[in-house]
């Protein structure tokens, strides 16, 4: 997520997205200056830095009050981030149910992002009733507007066969295009289905991508996948994964990589 501000009396640039990156005390500064004269965008800018602890001492529970000031005139972004605050007790105790209500005025107002995240709640029955149906409904509009992790879950409903009728050609489909719009999920589905295709050169710089791009929590179950795979080359992919899992991870990702590594041993001495 990003923010642009539009205007401040203090600072004549627009975008202070190199300033954060290069200076970012300095850049939290004049944020803070123009949120306080009442710009909308810094209001927003200023509690995600808050969030983050960038340029600024991290203060997610301030963080939360900032976005709801910009939420409150109208910034949805901002709206969507004091959900996912709420959702994952970032700054206050955890409360998916409210989440779900800043999420849902969020995607009324036609933002991608809260259309995903209300998506993922209904999907689970996370502070909602579960629905699978209007899961997928706000999934496939939010992958209208070209949300990449969207289009993977909409290519998920159709492999599965989830409220749409079993269809591998259009969930393949989506799946590339959620690669080449960017996810990582999205790239490593769209792998899979080359790699079982037969097509393992084409796949596997998608898996490289994805491997790249992915986070903890996917890198974790992706290298079980792939280490299950019948095709060495998948199997090798599997040990980047966890040496990738064991860099960001704990000791349990450090131990899974050893385990790993024993076993393709072996295999390669018999």
């Amino acid at each position: 997520m990003s923010f642009v501000l539009r205007r401040t009396e203090e600072i004549a640039v627009e975008d202070l997205t190199g300033q954060l990156a290069d200076n970012p005390r300095q850049a939290a500064r004049l944020i803070l200056t123009a949120a306080r004269e009442g710009d909308l965008e810094a209001q927003a800018l200023l509690g995600q830095i808050l969030l983050d602890g960038h340029g600024i001492e991290r203060d997610p529970a301030l963080a939360m009050i900032w976005f709801g000031i910009a939420a409150e005139r109208g910034h949805s972004m901002a709206r969507n981030v004091l959900g996912r605050c709420l959702e994952h007790g970032w700054g206050c105790a955890a409360d998916p149910a409210a989440a779900a209500r800043h999420y849902a005025l969020a995607a009324e107002a036609g933002l991608d992002w809260a259309m995903y995240n209300l998506a993922n709640l209904l999907a689970t029955g996370r502070g909602v009733t579960r629905d699978e149906a209007r899961a997928f409904a706000l999934y496939r509009r939010a992958a209208g507007l070209g949300h990449a992790k969207s289009m993977n879950l909409v290519g998920r409903f159709h492999e599965d066969g989830l409220v749409v009728p079993r269809d591998a050609v259009a969930a393949h489909r989506w799946y590339r295009r959620s690669a080449e719009a960017g996810d990582f999920r999205g790239q490593f589905s769209h792998a899979t289905v080359l790699a079982e295709a037969g097509y393992l050169e084409a796949a596997l710089p998608w898996l490289q991508r994805a491997l790249d791009g992915g986070n903890l929590n996917f890198l974790r179950v992706a290298r079980e996948q792939l280490a299950r795979s019948p095709q060495e080359p998948l199997r090798q992919m599997a040990l980047a994964y966890c040496l990738r899992a064991a860099e960001l991870g704990e000791e349990s990702d450090r131990m899974r990589l050893n385990s790993l590594r024993l076993a393709q041993d072996c295999c390669n001495l018999t």
